[in-house]
């Protein structure tokens, strides 16, 4: 029973190479991090921190995994990534310094990230680590000041960089464009079906509508030509 639960829960293995292979997004991801610590630590050396700081912040891997991995993701789009952990990592220092209680601040600033980050139309899943890791930063011993938000904007940009280059490099628009297919000459369904489906199923899936209706298309025509 735990084996059939595993392979039910398990995503569909990808090949090494190919046109989403994992060695693709995982040379990309190094590639990113590797100029995100080139580049912080440039900034750093030149800069007059009173305090160390990181050459790079634990939630730019979980940044990274979805803009080199997926990157056809709504959550993986640039705005997304800039807006998402820079957003909440302000959010997490306001907290932070605000309440002084690590795990109440960290409580708060998770919540009030998700909102922002919801109503701003960036929602990036590592934004809420950057919100509890600066929560608990500026509230803890250490005390986190403001100038921790130069270690990771640089990360942010030196991600968005590579992403940008490399994605579209390896044959994948970044951001993302979705797949133009021609409708049916009549067509079984329309975009307001799409969107009636998705409301009744009172889910969010990690897809665009335009991609979603894309796919579609492309599986109606695949059986017509069979």
């Amino acid at each position: 029973m735990i084996d059939v639960v595993l392979k039910l829960a398990s995503p569909m293995p990808r090949a090494a190479i190919g046109h989403l292979g994992w060695l693709r997004g995982a040379v990309g991801a190094a590639l990113a991090i590797a100029l995100a610590a080139g580049l912080t630590g440039l900034l750093l050396r030149i800069s007059d921190f009173a305090i160390p700081l990181p050459l790079l912040v634990a939630p730019l891997g979980a940044s990274a995994v979805l803009v080199f991995c997926v990157p056809a993701s709504p959550l993986a789009q640039p705005w997304p990534v800039i807006g998402g952990d820079l957003v909440s990592a302000v959010v997490g220092l306001a907290l932070g310094h605000m309440i002084g209680v690590p795990w109440l601040a960290a409580s708060l600033a998770l919540c009030i990230a998700i909102a922002l980050m919801s109503l701003l139309r960036c929602l990036h899943p590592p934004g809420g680590a950057c919100a509890l890791l600066y929560a608990l930063g500026a509230a803890g011993a250490e005390q986190w000041d403001w100038a921790w938000m130069g270690a990771i904007t640089a990360n942010v940009a030196a991600l968005v960089a590579v992403g940008w280059f490399y994605n579209n490099l390896t044959g994948h628009p970044w951001p993302h464009v979705p797949v133009r297919v021609p409708p049916a000459p009549v067509p079984a369904y329309t975009r307001e079906d799409i969107e009636a489906v998705l409301a009744e199923w009172n889910e969010v899936l990690d897809v665009d509508i335009d991609d979603l209706d894309a796919f579609c298309q492309a599986l109606l025509r695949k059986g017509r030509g069979r």
